[in-house]
């Protein structure tokens, strides 16, 4: 498992989000739309604390994670983060291990 972030899409994150200390930006895997892996699956996100991470990695001082509720998403897989030009948000990619 892991996360990487393009440039573009970092400077997204952080112009659009506010993150307060301790904070993060979590992924999940939620139900609707799909991925490049996952049917009826989408990425999602949202800004909160980690609470049971089996992944974190901080770029350019802010915190990416996977809590421990959503390994069935992103088990044996790493998750390219772009930015989409075209929909202006974050687009994901996945890959295997």
């Amino acid at each position: 498992m892991k996360i990487t972030v393009t440039e573009k899409a970092l400077q997204w994150f952080q112009n659009e989000l506010v993150i307060d200390a301790g904070q993060g930006v979590r992924f999940f895997g939620k139900v609707y739309g799909s991925t490049n892996v996952h049917e009826g699956f989408s990425v999602g996100l949202m800004i909160e604390m980690p609470e049971a991470p089996i992944y974190q990695e901080v770029i350019a001082g802010l915190l990416f994670f996977i809590e421990a509720a959503d390994e069935w998403f992103f088990q044996g897989y790493q998750i390219a983060v772009d930015y989409d030009e075209t929909l202006a948000e974050p687009k994901y990619t996945f890959f295997t291990e």
